[in-house]
């Protein structure tokens, strides 16, 4: 219990409000060029990075999650986006992590230049939601980038797998850990040591997906009109509501409970909380201020 005296509630630590294809934006801030990915902003307040390595079926490598880093850096500090979006294209979300990268290390490199722990970066430093939308491969890093995400939607045809056994090595990206979380022990170890890979529809029926769709389109649709719904609401909210979810994977139920409360606590410090329940009372639209 006395480990929450060093969690800081989040109203103590905000931070300012930061398809496949570009599309128009609605920021006036001046757009990076990338090799490997896109970025757009699709509607107010939505982000989306995309993909975008179709000869390699966006298969991971390191320029790309260097990209992906800074592209995600630059919308979570953005004013102008509230939640994001991660896809890939209609064939593939990210096939996997390059093997022409990974063939060659030793472990002495693959060590001390602590190998892929910067692909979990987004789980760490992006505090506004993110949406993976994914559509056919998303296999090994593939599966584990979908993972990390806050939100996982896919087509009922996507591929999923941590097919890691097959290459004699195991997952690297935390895929043995949120799998396991997400659909439990035994289904979960079954999935890694066969390296068999599983459908949208499974994920969805094993509680790792929120929603799988027929089609593309319809992922595509479905995943802007979750995210128009989300950069609706307050940001202060939408922090403290992505920040207590996931605490509840670390903390035991008692210590996440009394976590939940302090920042529950904390958001009666906020402007959006005296906005949100007198607009509510005057049955109005909230104007949220983001403060």
């Amino acid at each position: 219990m006395n480990t929450l005296r060093h969690l800081r509630p989040v109203a103590s630590r905000l931070q300012p409000a930061t398809l496949p294809r570009l599309v128009r934006s609605f920021s006036a801030e001046p757009t990076r060029s990338y090799e490997y990915i896109q970025t757009s902003e699709p509607k107010p307040g939505v982000g989306q990075v995309t993909l975008n390595r179709p000869k390699a079926l966006n298969a991971l490598c390191t320029p790309l999650i260097v990209e992906l880093n800074q592209a995600l850096h630059d919308f979570n500090a953005s004013d102008s986006v509230s939640v994001i979006i991660l896809t890939g294209s209609q064939k593939a979300f990210a096939a996997g992590a390059d093997i022409k990268e990974m063939a060659p290390l030793t472990f002495s490199e693959a060590y001390t230049t602590s190998f892929i722990e910067s692909w979990s970066s987004l789980t760490t430093q992006v505090k506004k939601p993110i949406i993976a939308a994914v559509s056919g491969h998303a296999l090994g890093g593939g599966c584990e980038l979908s993972m990390m995400c806050d939100i996982l939607y896919c087509t009922e045809a996507a591929n999923f797998g941590q097919p890691e056994v097959k290459l004699g090595i195991i997952p690297g990206a935390g895929g043995s850990q949120r799998l396991t979380r997400a659909i439990g022990k035994s289904k979960a170890m079954e999935l890694i040591l066969t390296g068999k890979s599983f459908s949208g529809v499974d994920a969805e029926k094993w509680g790792l997906a929120a929603k799988a769709f027929g089609s593309y389109e319809e992922l595509m649709e479905e995943t802007l009109k979750t995210a128009e719904t989300i950069a609706g609401y307050s940001r202060v909210a939408v922090q403290g509501c992505k920040e207590v979810v996931n605490k509840s994977q670390d903390l035991p139920l008692r210590d996440g409970v009394e976590f939940e409360r302090r920042v529950f606590h904390s958001l009666f410090g906020s402007q959006d909380q005296k906005i949100g329940m007198k607009a509510f009372a005057e049955k109005k639209k909230a104007e949220w201020t983001h403060q």
